[in-house]
């Protein structure tokens, strides 16, 4: 990945584009959580229901703060132990900062702050978190290549940023910061 490309994919997610990029485990789709139109075009390319919700990615707790300052320092400290790195964490939001098309039917948000240099990366050029599912059509296998994205979607994304998976086997655990559930192991 080179310079133009990371600002090519900023561009496309500035404009209110759909992109693929490698994450810790599988490739993911990404958009502006803040752009309705975006998320629901992200939504329609997977076929994915609205109300299921989706994934926050970013590169340091510093972007996410304001959904941080209402936890425990407890719990900040529990968030500080597993970031950055493949733990995604369902975290109350309040004073409702995060859209609806986002959390889906749920009152948390998943969050996760990434260790993958590229996501971190892009999330600091972007200039916050950006929406992260996996790049597949639902129930459909996670795209674990650029190929397979291609496969799955052709010229329907509007950037596709190439890089290498962080090597991880499977998708981020998730667990609730409320009650230490876990969600998806």
């Amino acid at each position: 990945m080179n310079h133009w490309q990371l600002k090519e994919a900023v561009r496309c997610l500035n404009s209110g584009g759909v992109i693929a990029y490698p994450t810790e485990a599988v490739w993911g789709l990404g958009c502006d959580p803040y752009n309705q139109a975006a998320v629901q075009r992200l939504l329609a390319l997977k076929r994915r229901p609205e109300h299921k919700g989706l994934i926050l990615v970013a590169a340091d707790e510093s972007q996410i703060e304001p959904l941080l300052s209402p936890l425990s320092e407890e719990q900040r400290q529990c968030l500080r132990d597993t970031w950055p790195g493949p733990n995604t964490w369902l975290l109350p939001d309040p004073k409702q900062m995060i859209p609806s098309w986002v959390k889906g039917c749920h009152s948390p948000v998943a969050v996760r702050v990434s260790a993958h240099p590229l996501v971190q990366a892009l999330c600091r050029e972007y200039g916050g978190p950006i929406v992260s599912t996996s790049a597949n059509r639902s129930a459909a296998e996670p795209a674990r290549s650029k190929l397979k994205v291609s496969t799955y979607f052709g010229s329907s994304l509007d950037f596709i940023l190439p890089g290498e998976l962080g090597g991880l086997g499977r998708p981020t655990v998730i667990r609730n910061i409320q009650d230490m559930q876990t969600m998806r192991a």
